[in-house]
């Protein structure tokens, strides 16, 4: 259906959009997959070669296993790797709720393709990165990137005020500054996120603890340098 979500302050609707790491001599390069919650901002990266079913299907099930909670609604934007027929059995099959964002309604998807920019591009640059290094990526995003995005990674929470017109403003406050998980924690207390079953906040809360977010921050930038070097040596080689 083309309709914005409305989520009503709970967390499990999630909006997603693709990002093409750009063409070199005609070839394709990798496609970077944004998944974020609407209201907790809990974000899950994935990398895949092309935007076929072939690629697409099995990592789009891994990031819909990724979230901690119960997904309720999927959202993206018109395009064709989205809008199809396998994808709907999936969400179909998980009893979720696919909407497409509506024509003429640019900010229907605003947030995935903030995080686009401010997440995929701030790390992963601009340049073309080929497809062969597509599973390398996404074994980066999966046990080091996503797991401090939502740890430790520190987000702007909007609050929303009624102007004397009645038109409600967005302000971003010092205090409303936190982690995707310290927002899930508050949400919780509120009854506003269904975890999944064998999901404990608890243990969340312990891991987040076990490291600082200046050191996780450190070890994802060593994972991530590690990671553009290993793409140089195969060059190299090549």
């Amino acid at each position: 259906m083309r309709k914005v979500p409305r989520p009503e302050g709970r967390a499990g609707f999630i909006r997603i959009d693709t990002v093409h790491q750009g063409d070199l001599d005609g070839i394709k390069g990798v496609y970077h997959i944004t998944c974020v919650d609407a209201v907790s901002q809990w974000q899950v990266e994935a990398c895949v070669q092309g935007i076929s079913e072939a690629f697409l299907l099995p990592v789009l099930e891994l990031i819909i296993e990724q979230f901690p909670f119960v997904i309720t609604g999927f959202h993206s934007d018109n395009g064709s790797e989205y809008i199809n027929r396998p994808v709907a059995k999936i969400l179909e099959k998980l009893r979720i709720e696919q909407t497409k964002s509506r024509s003429r309604h640019s900010n229907d998807n605003a947030l995935a393709e903030s995080k686009n920019a401010s997440v995929v591009r701030k790390h992963m640059g601009y340049e073309h990165i080929p497809q062969q290094y597509a599973q390398p990526i996404n074994a980066f995003y999966q046990e080091t990137f996503n797991p401090w995005l939502n740890l430790h990674r520190p987000c702007m929470f909007a609050t929303e005020i009624a102007n004397p017109k009645g038109k409600i403003i967005k302000r971003y406050k010092h205090q409303d500054v936190k982690t995707p998980l310290e927002c899930l924690v508050l949400l919780s207390k509120k009854g506003l996120v269904t975890l999944k079953n064998g999901i404990a906040l608890d243990t969340l809360l312990t891991l987040a603890k076990s490291k600082t977010d200046l050191a996780a921050a450190q070890e994802m930038q060593r994972a991530k340098q590690n990671l553009f070097t290993s793409f140089a040596k195969q060059k190299r080689r090549a």
